[in-house]
């Protein structure tokens, strides 16, 4: 008769610890296939358990098919696959490492948290919360809301007439690259800004999609070796390109525009932080002035509300918003419905401004001030060379004092505490004249502790 040590049960009720021992001795051979188990009452009697005791076990195991119920004959156990021994233990699995807490990272192009509003996102998503609207579907496009209030923010500050129709929300301008690389097509050579941000060529060459690297000039992507490449699409930033914030004039946004109709090809423009101009007018965006639909606008609210927030946006020209329906449109939205109802109050709401439009006005403020005191400090560092700034960005480019090599560089900043981003980290191409240079991302820097960052930095360059 099946003997068990019911007291060693520990937490576990009794059918429960009766159906784990009954699947282990099935499982190790000890209850070979076809054995008749003894009958319910009989194993009662013996274990002084119960009957639905072992009933439920015995239930349990013929639910996930251990035994075999047979009319007025009893259990039998099932053939099942023995369980193999353990394995040998391995070197385990590697542990995560956590993020590094930096005395001073300029390398980060976050926003500052400090300037969420949080007062009134608490306030929107409690009115969400209590109609109960985020408990709804959203569309594969996003929330109809949210895409017309979007609508309104280009045509009102960007100049541009589009439809809520052709906007597609997602989360985070990754996710958007992805769905564009299905969209264009593994068959698709896209021409990459070199320099230019990593994350993109990193998204679409996992993908599979041919990148080409392209080189600046003055004016933005090269034409010359755009033509060259075979690009059937270019992603590109012609606002504010990053790093090296290069602004697009006119007559190279006609030529690009030019390019894609005799290529038949689409431009991907990807208008970061393009809200964040200190000088000047805003830069009309190359959609506005795109008359044949061959230009894709990208844009997120990671630096204009917060980075945690991972909603961006894309404006599909007709050409392609049918083939993404129709091939894509299986995808569930991927940003929840509380955020997008919220989001979309924040655009719309407010009076004669709308709490976006305020928020950002505010932000530019701060940063405006915080700009011009970074620069000021930097300008008289001995370490620095020569500053790069266009005026717009929550960054700048600063020329290095030294002929010492960046990597090396790098390396005594990570020892001190300090994260720094070199130019030369966003070339795909190594080019020497990208050497020496820094990219300040400013947006999270203290001006309260610019005495702090320039002792470090002056560790770190040995200028001190």
């Amino acid at each position: 008769m099946l003997t068990y040590d019911l007291e060693a049960r520990g937490g576990l009720s009794l059918y429960e610890y009766l159906y784990r021992r009954l699947r282990d001795d099935i499982l190790s051979g000890a209850l070979a296939a076809g054995e008749r188990l003894p009958s319910k009452r009989a194993l009662a009697e013996h274990l002084r358990v119960s009957v639905v005791t072992v009933e439920g076990a015995y239930q349990q195991l013929e639910a996930e098919g251990y035994v075999d119920a047979r009319p007025r004959r009893g259990f039998f156990v099932s053939p099942v696959d023995r369980r193999l021994p353990a394995a040998e233990a391995g070197p385990g699995l590697p542990a995560e490492e956590p993020p590094r807490a930096w005395r001073l990272d300029l390398k980060s192009g976050r926003a500052d948290p400090s300037f969420f509003p949080s007062a009134l996102w608490a306030r929107l998503t409690r009115q969400v919360l209590s109609e109960g609207g985020h408990l709804a579907p959203v569309p594969h496009q996003g929330l109809p809301e949210l895409r017309e209030a979007i609508a309104r923010d280009l045509r009102d500050f960007k100049g541009m007439a589009v439809s809520p129709e052709q906007i597609v929300v997602g989360a985070g301008a990754e996710y958007l690259y992805l769905l564009l690389a299905q969209l264009l097509g593994r068959e698709a050579v896209i021409a990459l800004e070199d320099p230019g941000y990593p994350k993109i060529r990193q998204v679409y060459g996992k993908w599979g999609a041919d990148c080409r690297p392209i080189p600046l000039d003055g004016q933005g992507m090269n034409l010359e070796a755009l033509y060259a490449s075979g690009a059937t699409a270019a992603h590109l930033s012609p606002a504010h390109h990053y790093p090296t914030g290069i602004v697009t004039p006119i007559a190279r946004r006609q030529a690009l525009l030019r390019w894609a109709e005799e290529a038949d090809g689409i431009i991907i423009e990807d208008d970061y932080d393009s809200e964040f101009r200190f000088t000047g007018r805003p830069i009309p965006t190359l959609q506005s002035i795109d008359s044949r639909g061959r230009v894709v606008y990208m844009n997120t609210f990671s630096q204009t509300i917060s980075p945690s927030m991972r909603v961006g946006f894309m404006v599909l020209p007709p050409r392609l918003l049918e083939r993404c329906r129709r091939e894509l449109g299986f995808y569930a939205s991927t940003v929840p419905a509380l955020e997008q109802q919220v989001l979309a109050r924040f655009l719309s709401g407010g009076g004669s401004g709308s709490w976006y439009e305020q928020h950002l006005s505010r932000t530019r403020k701060k940063y405006r001030l915080r700009r011009q005191k970074v620069l000021e400090r930097f300008a008289l560092c001995p370490f620095a060379a020569s500053l790069t700034d266009r005026g717009a960005g929550l960054h700048f480019l600063l020329r290095l004092n030294t002929e010492e090599d960046d990597e090396a560089l790098r390396r005594r900043a990570e020892g001190l505490g300090v994260r720094l981003g070199f130019l030369s980290e966003y070339a795909a191409v190594p080019n020497p004249a990208y050497a020496h240079t820094l990219v300040v991302n400013y947006a999270g820097l203290d001006v309260e502790r610019l005495d702090e960052a320039e002792a470090l930095l002056s560790r770190v360059f040995l200028t001190r």
